[in-house]
């Protein structure tokens, strides 16, 4: 907006109509003190301000408004009709004004004056504008990268009060700080310890992981500077994030020799016990079915009753026996999956029969549901049998009341899924994760189990070494559906 000032309207009002028409906004005013007043409450950008005025002329208003904030940077043209001498001219621009127009005026002379200081305003605000972002964007900056250094630091205090090695990488891959427990086993904090020649090199491993965006967790063996013994230690480093973007890695180096040596042991003994065990009871089993034999033709009910019984837990033992070499197997590496091409639907089948013939409930209604397969299955037929039963053996146990058990089959994709339904007493929410954990058993039940809990965690094992999915659902109260799936990679019938 333009403000005119003249103590004439006939002067305000040619230069008032002359300015509209072009488009601009004017406002007057017929005083000096009217002049002020309104400077102070409006915002302009240019003052057309006549010299001559009675009260105040028109350089007393232009260093009034020189003194305060809000008005110094008011450009102003001066109109004089009479003082045209080059002092009058000199004080005019000493006082604030940049521009000093005699009458009579020339109007296109002073329109063309008023469009350039109107740009040059607006080319100043929006420069201001710019450098108001500016100062903002910076003391952002100075905010975040205070709040930062803050995080950081906190950071580094809780790593250096670890009990592990501890560090922290830029997201180039570079060490930015290692706490004190590194120097055990690296001279230099640039440089990873030394780990065994038979472990993928951790700077390697470290860069590749980064270069991905994903976290690493592995198994190395690092050696004191002071020892030449490797001790295992389990190698994490996870991405943090800020604003989405990864900044950084923190990695920890946690010791679990000491862990690896006992799992160690215990795999040992299971396999050296499992081992023990069987060549005693197979001769058992086999002394068993002969007397067995010997006594078939006696009527005594009671002598035949012990006779199963002993049988019964002779299965058992087995089956336990069974399960720890397949635990040893699986721990040493050593669990074979003979793969070949076979019939799962022969093969479910052939499960539902058996367990119907074997199980004491004469009642027990064992149910196929689903699409039967058009296509062959590659894997291990012995080991899937092996699954298969142990879903169905657990879904009577855990149904003792019940009477119905459903195998239901579906083809999804490229791969098949197999699920095993009882309407049991079902597993509790908080016992469902760890079900397929090695020695996990579920204690809180009204049914008492036998074995120790590894059933389960085998299965588990034979579906991942077939590349398939393995899970359950179950509600309390309800019943529980334990599932696999395998690949459908062979080619169709």
């Amino acid at each position: 907006m333009i403000l005119i000032v003249d103590d004439k309207p006939e002067n305000i009002y040619s230069l008032q109509q002359l300015l509209e028409s072009r488009g601009f906004s004017v406002d007057t005013a017929l005083s000096g003190e009217e002049a002020l007043k309104k400077a102070f409450k409006n915002q302009y950008a240019l003052i057309i301000l006549d010299v001559q005025m009675p009260d105040m002329d028109g350089f007393e208003v232009a260093r009034y408004l020189a003194n305060y904030t809000k008005t110094k940077d008011i450009s102003i043209i001066f109109l004089s009709a009479a003082n045209r001498d080059k002092r009058f001219i000199e004080q005019g621009y000493a006082s604030g004004g940049i521009d000093y127009v005699t009458k009579p005026v020339d109007m296109d002379v002073l329109l063309m004056k008023v469009k350039n200081f109107y740009q040059l305003h607006e080319k100043t605000l929006a420069l201001n504008a710019v450098q108001q972002d500016l100062l903002s964007e910076i003391e952002r900056r100075k905010r975040a990268q205070s709040s930062l250094l803050e995080k950081a630091n906190h950071l580094r205090s809780i790593l250096e009060s670890l009990p592990q090695i501890a560090f922290s990488v830029d997201p180039q891959g570079k060490i930015d700080f290692v706490n004190y427990n590194w120097f055990l086993f690296s001279a230099s904090e640039n440089q990873f310890p030394e780990c065994h020649p038979d472990d993928p090199a951790m700077k390697d491993v470290v860069n590749s992981h980064i270069q991905k965006g994903k976290a690493v967790e592995m198994e190395v063996r690092i050696k004191p500077l002071n020892s030449q013994l490797y001790r295992y230690h389990l190698l994490r480093i996870v991405p943090i994030e800020e604003n989405h973007v990864i900044a950084h890695w923190v990695g920890t180096f946690t010791d679990i020799d000491d862990q690896k040596q006992i799992e160690q042991k215990k795999d040992e003994f299971i396999s050296i016990a499992s081992h023990e065990l069987k060549t005693p009871l197979t001769s058992m089993r086999g002394y068993v079915q002969l007397l067995a034999r010997a006594l078939r033709g006696e009527q005594n009910v009671k002598v035949q009753k012990y006779m199963d019984r002993v049988q019964g837990q002779l299965d058992k033992l087995s089956t336990l026996v069974a399960d720890l070499l397949d635990i040893s197997k699986i721990d040493n590496g050593k669990l074979k999956i003979n793969h070949h091409v076979f019939d799962l639907d022969v093969l479910i089948d052939t499960v539902i029969e058996t367990m119907r013939q074997t199980h004491d409930n004469k009642m027990l209604h064992i149910e196929r549901e689903g699409a039967r397969l058009d296509r062959l299955i590659l894997g291990d037929e012995l080991r899937i049998e092996q699954v298969l039963v142990n879903f169905v053996t657990n879904a009577i146990k855990y149904g003792p009341d019940s009477d119905r058990i459903i195998i239901h089959t579906e083809m999804n994709g490229h791969e098949v899924k197999v699920s095993v339904q009882d309407f049991g007493i079902g597993v509790p929410a908080k016992n469902q994760p760890p079900i397929f954990d090695k020695f996990y058993r579920v204690e809180e039940t009204s049914v008492r189990f036998q074995g120790l809990g590894l059933g389960l965690y085998i299965c588990a094992e034979i579906i991942r070494q077939h590349q398939g999915q393995y899970g359950m659902t179950s509600k309390f109260g309800e019943g529980s559906i334990f599932y696999f799936t395998l690949p459908l990679n062979t080619a169709h019938l």
